[in-house]
């Protein structure tokens, strides 16, 4: 059995990469070592048959840097883990001006930045559009971090609210269930804060549990 240790996804560019995806390119392509990563710890290497399941994703989460309470000491039910094959969840977001989606163009591909101001985060981030819908303002986007914004032209927002989040439930304490709030923590979130939202959509699938979140907040 081959092991493959995957990083957390948190895209601190503190290895050096853009993202951690493009960090496990250098390390496949032997750029790059392990130990680049502050994350990393011999400790947090799992087996590269579970890495593809929900039991596996729950592992790593567990195995990382998650333990169920947040830098408040704010406990949260579950991670929400990327798909496979992405860097992050998927987060929506609609400017505070959702004309601009419309009145710049913004278009799949656009790298987007701008404060989470609607839900009370205090950092800025940089997003990657997935799809744009001119009419709402509603941008579909992965978070990848704050260096891409230095390498090339971004739309800067300056502020948006965080409209979901879609991505795959790591249970740390409970998991999600359908209709009701609960606290979770974005497997990528910057400064450890538990979020709290509504569940609305859940799905069984082979990699995990499918999950949406909306009406997004910080409390």
């Amino acid at each position: 059995m081959v092991n493959k240790w995957n990083p957390p996804g948190k895209d601190c560019g503190a290895c050096g990469s853009q993202t951690c995806s493009d960090f496990v390119d250098r390390l496949e392509d032997g750029s790059a070592k392990l130990e680049l990563c502050p994350f990393y710890s011999k400790e947090n290497i799992v087996g590269q048959e579970n890495i593809v399941t929900g039991e596996g994703l729950a592992m790593l989460a567990r195995k990382t840097t998650y333990s169920g309470v947040d830098v408040a000491g704010k406990e949260y039910d579950f991670v929400l883990l990327p798909f496979p094959g992405e860097p992050s969840a998927r987060k929506f977001i609609v400017p505070f001006r959702a004309d601009l989606v419309e009145l710049w163009g913004i278009k799949k591909g656009d790298l987007v930045t701008g404060r989470p101001a609607g839900p009370g985060c205090p950092l800025y981030h940089a997003l990657r559009v997935l799809s744009a819908n001119p009419v709402t303002g509603v941008l579909e986007c992965h978070t990848v971090g704050p260096m891409a914004a230095r390498k090339e032209d971004a739309h800067d927002v300056q502020a948006y609210h965080v409209h979901a989040f879609e991505g795959i439930a790591s249970v740390i304490k409970k998991p999600p269930t359908l209709g009701t709030r609960q606290y979770f923590l974005p497997g990528n979130c910057m400064i450890d804060l538990a979020h709290t939202a509504l569940v609305n959509m859940i799905f069984q699938k082979p990699f995990g549990t499918h999950v949406r979140l909306e009406d997004i907040r910080i409390l």
